[in-house]
């Protein structure tokens, strides 16, 4: 018999015998931290089944989060004819990781482990490609001067980081790319996998694996934008029934997630509180309304689980106390969230957070920006500022007088609207902060510790002290 021939008869008779396994095949692993910091490790993957999972040497098979799927045409924050169904012909798996492992892998690939104490924390923001229909032009998605998310979550990556926190926003490419706009010309779009695929998990590639991920939930992963992939892919938690937001009538289920608690640092006592805020809008609520007790019960109970910790970071996407440009009157910024303001203002009046909240981290807004009190609010970190398209500039000098919420005199004010990330790193009780530019170079440096933080001026506008 010829050699070929033989061969031949090989690898059918062991592929029939099921001697040869299936190739364990993941698109996109990476490690997402829950309630009380559980690991759980994600795996995204066009395969028929999901991969396993090694730790520390042991084979154990990851469970399908999702399974692939097309979610019929529900109403979303377009007009039909501007929408789709979301195809997701993926499976989402996933695994939790127990206390003490090692080492984990999937697909020969390691897995980021939690750190005990972590040292250097990366923050970034707002990261998708905008592409709305109506909106004025879109962003050329191709060209990395206009849409650097990949350059900023490839510089993050290189500083080594412990952890990751995202503060929302993954997902912008809502509408098709409208004609005439060469830039984003043949862009995958709708809330789709292509759209996820493309605006987040493969620019954010490098950074996915570098370290774990502290995710929060933003406005355009409410359901009725990219809510269902948030549900698929990102949320660590279990997906309760009727929470995946693939029909309109569950939205009041879908839009609202329980605040969960992750403890950063044993020795320091310090613990984060991440908390969705997704669906506010910008005006004060009314208490009788569900966003209001909804959001009254959570922060009560959040605030409650963390009183004897002593210190807190809150983080949420929409900044409570941070400013906003405002284009048709550049000396009236905008405040900071009334609706959120409103709940916190019936807990804790005038200075809205229990005197255990260190700082707030948040996005949103399309910079960098520090914001501290000559009142006992704490202090309000925004960084939005890492691949939609960045705010306009406040005027310089700010606005003397301005408050982001009545009664919170400001001390200080550092901000930025230069494409980057920001970097948090340990220093005995306190934090070293940092905001860079997408290439790495230091835009400014602050000190935080004892519910204060102050910055080194940025050589660009936006200083006030």
């Amino acid at each position: 018999m010829k050699p070929a021939i033989v061969l031949w008869l090989v690898v059918v008779l062991t592929g029939c015998s099921g001697l040869a396994p299936e190739p364990q095949v993941s698109d996109y692993k990476f490690v997402v931290l829950g309630p009380e910091g559980v690991p759980v490790a994600r795996a995204i993957t066009a395969a028929l089944r999901c991969p396993d999972i090694v730790l520390d040497g042991v084979v154990r098979a990851m469970t399908v989060r999702m399974p692939a799927a097309t979610i019929p045409l529900r109403p979303t924050r377009s007009a039909p004819a501007q929408s789709k169904p979301s195809a997701f012909p993926v499976l989402t798996c996933e695994a939790v990781i127990p206390a003490g492992t090692q080492r984990a892998t999937i697909a020969g690939d390691a897995l980021p482990l939690p750190k005990v104490n972590p040292q250097r924390i990366v923050v970034i923001g707002d990261t998708g490609c905008r592409i709305l229909y109506g909106a004025t032009g879109a962003q050329s998605c191709d060209d990395p001067a206009h849409w650097p998310f990949a350059r900023v979550a490839n510089t993050a990556a290189a500083v080594s980081p412990d952890l990751v926190i995202h503060v929302g926003d993954y997902h912008y490419r809502e509408n098709a790319c409208p004609a005439g706009v060469a830039g984003c010309a043949g862009s995958p779009w709708g809330f789709g996998w292509d759209a996820w695929r493309a605006d987040f998990f493969e620019p954010a590639r490098t950074l996915l694996a570098a370290a774990p991920w502290v995710v929060i939930r933003g406005n355009h992963e409410s359901c009725a934008r990219a809510g269902q992939g948030w549900w698929r892919f990102l949320d660590p938690r279990p997906v309760a029934s009727r929470q995946d937001c693939n029909a309109a009538v569950d939205d009041d289920i879908g839009d609202y997630s329980e605040p969960y608690v992750v403890p950063l640092h044993a020795a320091a006592g310090t613990e984060f509180i991440v908390f969705d805020s997704s669906l506010v809008g910008v005006t004060p609520l009314q208490p009788a309304t569900l966003m209001y007790r909804n959001y009254h019960a959570q922060l009560t109970a959040a605030f409650a689980r963390t009183a004897k910790t002593p210190r807190i970071f809150f983080i949420n996407h929409h900044p409570v106390l941070g400013f906003a440009a405002n284009p048709s009157n550049p000396q009236s910024p905008f405040p900071g969230n009334a609706g959120l303001q409103s709940v916190l203002q019936n807990l804790y009046p005038a200075v809205l957070f229990p005197p255990n909240v260190e700082a707030l981290l948040s996005g949103h807004n399309h910079v960098f920006q520090m914001v501290s009190f000559l009142t006992a609010q704490p202090p309000q970190f925004l960084s939005g500022n890492s691949g939609d398209w960045v705010d306009q500039p406040f005027p310089t000098p700010f606005p003397p007088n301005a408050q982001p919420a009545p009664g919170a005199a400001v001390q200080e004010i550092v901000a930025s609207n230069r494409f980057g990330f920001m970097s948090m790193d340990r220093v005995g009780t306190g934090w070293v902060i940092t905001a860079w530019d997408l290439d790495g170079a230091p835009l400014t440096t602050c000190t935080l510790g004892e519910r204060h933080a102050t910055c080194a001026p940025i050589a660009e506008p936006w200083v006030r002290r």
